[in-house]
């Protein structure tokens, strides 16, 4: 610190005189601290200050001092010069001089003494912790614990456990606590160096704060001066121009004010008009001001955004209204032209039925055109989706009131017209109350004729309502994929990005409202040009196609299922129909949906799902039906041979041709329908015969099938018919193909083994009255069976054209082991007959040997065939005649083949015993022998034999020559 600071006259002001006070109570705090130090620095010896200390003549007086007298300044402040110092100086000047003698002789020694404080510094610093070392050697460690307490029962117990006086325990505290203090004060003293160079180096550090702040006013006031000459002017001139600025930015933010309250008042009269495309004109530039900085704080358009929104949704609520009446509402003129149609129809059944197109050219393109702006503006709003939407609810809703209309209108008309028979007696089913009032009940007492009007009507008014949504779908297709080259491309192009920036903004800013939303939409239209407008189109595109599909496939769904319910009302009535008026039903039905199938462009599983089970229905019931009446018949039938009506050979007839044009052509598709153009043409000429000549015959005795004829019983040509009208169901319900050759296999099994069980087991005879079972019987039983076993490939090339080819496998080797019992039942029946004739000659071998004991008789001159040999082969002869007549050439051979070796064998067995030692013998037997060869040689088989050379009946022409050799030898 230099001896004597200098002095230098400042101009006091407020700040300054604060700042003066503040530095002088700093400095006497400093001053007391440091005399309390330097009193206790315990390096210091007490008799270097001691005599300056206490010695009173060196004792400074100090003088009283007056105050300072300054001349005041213009500013409030004291003017002070060194003059007003002058008394202090004089009255200190001793002092001060022994003051400076005594520090210099301090500092000489302070540089002598350098190297030894070095050395003790450096002894201090190495013995600083020592004490409270030692300290802790000597105080136990239980009173250095934190939570040490006296009054704690277990420290106290553990303080006096090794000291049993209470004096010796105050004693013994007291010299701890002594001890530490102790050491706490070698601590202390081994640290004070570093404390007094710190106060020295904080006392410097003052007074430079003090004169940097001097400084500093010093620049602040020379900053001010230069700012006056040299700024003030440039500054006012900047300050004009900003004035200037402002007026010309209020000037353009008043003109958009008036615009936009202009634009207001506009979009009002033009939302009144119900003028749309102007209306969104205007919105659009009022939103583009909204999503700008333009009208920023103006508070006269704080609700803008809302009139914005409203103008918006009044101009939705119009787009919507008049799309859905033009879409929707504008389709009641052509459903009551073509209910007017189906009235006249029903009241003139002969009346034609035109094939007006639902739409023409020109109605297209109209409708095309009243349809562009709106989809457009709906568009522009981003509200297409949802309007498409609202649109889908409203067409399913006007496609059930269109249907509802449809039958409320028929209904009546078509209840009046006389019922036809489609039903048996008892059939029809009737309100219980007796009224029939009901809808339900008024339909099912609909004649099949009728229902099929009534469907063919709603079918026209489904297929025009779908037709004009098929429409509406193609206008907004075309409008949002290919426009290239139309003159509203460019339009539609704008409304689509604008409908997908709005639509994503819409999105964005939900659940938010207020200046939340619209920074997010401010944010969105910054962000969305240069990154993802291209992203927003497509789903914008994809989000409103899938809706305009939606939109078709909901109303075909709603036309499927009010369908199905008009057929689930007459579910119980539909199978019990005939053949052609199910198909009736069931193929508009099937055009129905194909029909809105391809107009939807999706498949209708629910009204296919009801025509499968009617038609699975209807399949049963015919089949249950069926079987009924077949084991009736089959009960009731006497096995007498019919004559075959023209009908029953035209089916046959058919199913020959379907064998050669299949084989001629390989289209497999088109034999069900040669099979019913066959039947018909037959049956037209079977007609026409009968027309021409009233006495015409119109039954042959044979029914034929590829040249080979076969008699047949009445069973054997209704199984024929039935086995026909399979076939019509298969042809005309060919899902069903697999159920109905199921049903086929079934009805042929139980003829079979029903007819097995009548003829072969005489069942005949308990239940249709037969006394017995004749070979007649069982020649017709086999070529009943013989005929349906020949037709059976046949019938399983026309089944088995709608078999999927994964069912192929296994139908075809079910219907393979029926083929096998059919065959297996004709060969047991000639069997029978092979039996039959064994057991009438095992009948007269029994009455052999008395005949054989009168040959030895000698008085008879004429030698004749026994009654053995003449009835055996009566027997045989009328066998012969009967099967002849009946079955084919073939059967026969094979039959009396059979009978031919038994007689052979069993005959010759007989007569191989017998004594033929006397001529009369011989002769007799010869003469039997040769009868019964000549009735066997007579026989069909006998052409087999000759044919191949094997002899007739080996055993009895040997037996023959043997007694002529015994003659001859005699």
């Amino acid at each position: 610190m230099d001896p004597k600071p200098p002095l230098r006259s400042a101009k006091l002001t407020g700040n300054r005189q604060n700042s003066s006070s503040l530095l002088s109570k700093t400095l006497s705090d400093a001053s007391t601290q440091n005399l309390s130090s330097i009193l206790n620095n315990p390096h210091v010896s007490d008799s270097s200050w001691s005599g300056w200390w206490s010695s009173s003549s060196t004792a400074v007086q100090i003088p009283d001092f007056a105050p300072l007298s300054g001349t005041k300044t213009t500013s409030g402040g004291v003017e002070i010069s060194r003059s007003d110092f002058a008394s202090y100086l004089t009255s200190v000047s001793d002092q001060y001089n022994r003051f400076e003698d005594i520090r210099n002789h301090s500092n000489n020694e302070r540089s002598k003494d350098s190297k030894d404080d070095v050395n003790y510094a450096s002894d201090c610093y190495d013995r600083v912790g020592e004490a409270l070392v030692e300290c802790l050697k000597e105080v136990p460690a239980l009173y250095f614990k934190e939570d040490f307490a006296l009054e704690d029962g277990g420290t106290f117990r553990a303080a006096c456990s090794s000291v049993g006086d209470n004096d010796v325990l105050q004693e013994k505290l007291t010299q701890y606590l002594d001890v530490v203090e102790v050491h706490l004060v070698k601590e202390i003293s081994l640290r004070s160096n570093s404390f007094f160079e710190a106060q020295g180096q904080l006392e410097d550090l003052s007074l430079k704060i003090v004169e940097g702040c001097g400084r500093i006013r010093e620049l602040k006031e020379k900053i001010r001066v230069l700012d006056g000459d040299l700024v003030d002017s440039a500054r006012q001139i900047q300050e004009l121009k900003v004035t200037r600025g402002d007026l010309l930015a209020l000037q353009e933010k008043l003109r958009v004010v008036l615009y936009v309250n202009q634009s207001l008042a506009a979009l009002k009269l033009l939302v009144a008009s119900a003028d749309c495309a102007g209306a969104l004109d205007v919105t659009d530039d009022l939103k583009h001001f909204l999503n700008g900085d333009q009208l920023t704080g103006l508070h006269c358009f704080r609700h803008l955004e809302d009139h914005v929104a409203a103008a918006i949704n009044s101009v939705n609520s119009i787009l919507s209204a008049e799309f859905l009446r033009v879409s929707v509402n504008d389709a009641g003129e052509k459903d009551a032209v073509i209910l007017s149609k189906a009235k006249a129809r029903i009241a003139s059944p002969g009346t034609e039925e035109d094939n007006d197109e639902y739409w023409d050219q020109e109605d297209t393109s109209s409708f095309h055109d009243r349809l562009l702006p709106l989809i457009i503006g709906l568009l522009r709003t981003a509200k297409l989706p949802a309007v498409l939407r609202i649109y889908r609810d409203t067409v399913i809703s006007d496609m059930k009131t269109a249907i509802k209309s449809v039958v409320a209108e028929l209904l009546p008309v078509l209840l009046a017209r006389p019922l036809d028979s489609d039903f048996k007696s008892g059939d029809r089913i009737v309100d219980s109350d007796g009224g029939g009032s009901s809808l339900a009940n008024k339909l099912r007492n609909l004649s099949s004729e009728s229902f099929v009007q009534l469907l063919e009507t709603i079918f026209k008014i489904v297929q025009a309502h779908l037709l004009r949504a098929a429409e509406v779908k193609k206008v907004i297709e075309w409008m949002m994929s290919n426009l290239d080259g139309h003159y509203a491309a460019d339009s539609v192009a704008a409304a689509i990005a604008n409908g997908a920036l709005t639509a994503e903004i819409s999105s964005a800013a939900d659940g938010q409202s207020g200046p939340s939303s619209l920074s997010t939409r401010k944010n969105l239209i910054k962000v969305s040009p240069a990154t993802s407008s291209s992203n927003l189109s497509k789903n914008f595109r994809a989000d409103v196609l899938r809706e305009n599909a939606e939109a078709v496939f909901a109303a075909c769904d709603a036309a499927h299922g009010r369908w199905a319910k008009l057929l689930g009302v007459r579910a119980l009535l539909h199978p019990k129909l005939r053949l052609q008026d199910f198909l009736n039903i069931y193929n508009v039905s099937q055009e129905f949906v194909t029909a809105t199938e391809k107009i939807g462009g999706r498949l209708g599983y629910s009204i296919r799902g009801t025509l499968q089970s009617q038609a699975k229905a209807f399949v049963d019931f015919q089949h249950e039906s069926r079987m009924t009446k077949l084991k009736a018949l089959l009960d009731q039938e006497t096995w007498v041979e019919v004559d075959v009506p023209n009908e029953f050979q035209a089916i046959v007839d058919s199913l020959f041709r379907l064998e050669s044009d299949s084989e001629d052509d390989n289209h497999s598709k088109s034999i069900a329908n040669s099979y019913n153009e066959v039947v018909t043409s037959s049956a037209e000429q079977v007609n026409n015969t009968k027309t021409k000549n009233g006495q015409a015959k119109s039954s042959a005795h044979l029914i034929s099938f590829r040249g080979v004829g076969y008699h047949m019983v009445n069973c054997g040509l209704i199984l024929l018919k039935m086995l026909s009208e399979y076939i019509d169901m298969n042809n005309f319900l060919p899902a069903l193909s697999s159920e109905v050759i199921h049903r086929v296999l079934e009805m042929l099994k139980f003829f079979n083994t029903r007819t097995c069980q009548l003829v072969l087991g005489a069942g005949a005879m308990q239940v249709s009255g037969l006394k017995s079972i004749t070979s007649k019987h069982l020649a017709l039983a086999s070529q009943v069976i013989s005929f349906v076993h020949a037709i059976m490939p046949e019938i399983r090339k026309v089944l088995f054209l709608k078999v999927p080819e994964a069912r192929k496998g296994l139908l075809l080797s079910e219907i393979g082991r029926v083929s096998q019992d059919y065959k297996v039942h004709r060969d047991e029946i000639h069997t029978k007959l092979v039996q039959i004739m064994r057991e009438r000659l095992l009948v007269h071998l029994r009455g052999l040997p008395q005949i054989i004991e009168t040959w030895s008789r000698v008085d008879e001159t004429e030698i004749q065939p026994s009654q053995f040999a003449k009835s055996l082969t009566k027997e045989v002869g009328y066998l012969q005649r009967v099967l002849s007549r009946t079955l084919h050439e073939a059967d026969v051979q094979e039959i009396f083949k059979e009978v031919t070796i038994i007689f052979d064998i069993q005959i010759s067995d007989a007569f191989a015993h017998v004594d033929i030692s006397t001529p009369q013998a011989k002769a007799r037997l010869n003469c039997e022998i040769q009868h019964i060869l000549g009735c066997i040689k007579s026989l069909p088989s006998a052409k087999l034999n000759i044919e191949s050379g094997i002899p007739i009946a080996g055993q009895l022409e040997a037996l023959v020559k043997r007694i002529s050799s015994a003659e001859s030898d005699q």
